[in-house]
């Protein structure tokens, strides 16, 4: 059996917020647009289907985790990099040798607001990387240790 991971991935409101993510069909989502390598490796070598997702509002007035998610389908081509009207279009990207790749996300359940300012005075969180100065990156890890804290948090 495969072991389950936990993840953190940011998602600007702007395109796609949670409350969003329960309007679509099945409740699913393509993470589309990520495009930074790291980021895109752990979608690619490290993601498994069933995986817990921390949905979290990034770049907005209140950034915080806003739900709960799960991997819902691996990773595959993400159809943004081949549109020439997209904003996340790769001109270097074709399709025999994408260079970007995205999985999907399934709604598990809306949550209160865990804010950052929350997450910071969380003294068993202080490892969690999106906490770290000059964390950048749009998908992170999350030890079962911080997940377990974060259920805590998240279903009082």
């Amino acid at each position: 059996m495969t072991e389950t991971h936990y993840w953190l991935m940011k998602s600007e409101p702007s395109e796609v917020s949670f409350d969003n993510l329960l309007t679509l069909a099945n409740q699913e989502v393509a993470w589309f647009g990520v495009r930074n390598y790291q980021a895109r490796n752990f979608m690619m070598r490290d993601m498994v289907l069933g995986d817990g997702v921390l949905f979290y509002h990034s770049n907005c007035a209140a950034p915080g985790i806003a739900g709960l998610a799960r991997v819902s389908r691996l990773a595959e081509p993400d159809a943004t990099q081949f549109d020439p009207l997209s904003p996340y279009f790769d001109p270097k990207a074709t399709l025999e040798h994408p260079r970007w790749h995205c999985v999907h996300v399934q709604a598990v359940k809306k949550t209160r607001l865990l804010t950052l300012a929350e997450l910071r005075q969380t003294p068993d969180l202080q490892t969690l990387r999106v906490l770290a100065k000059g964390n950048r990156l749009s998908i992170t890890p999350v030890t079962l240790q911080e997940w377990k804290t974060l259920q805590d948090l998240l279903l009082r």
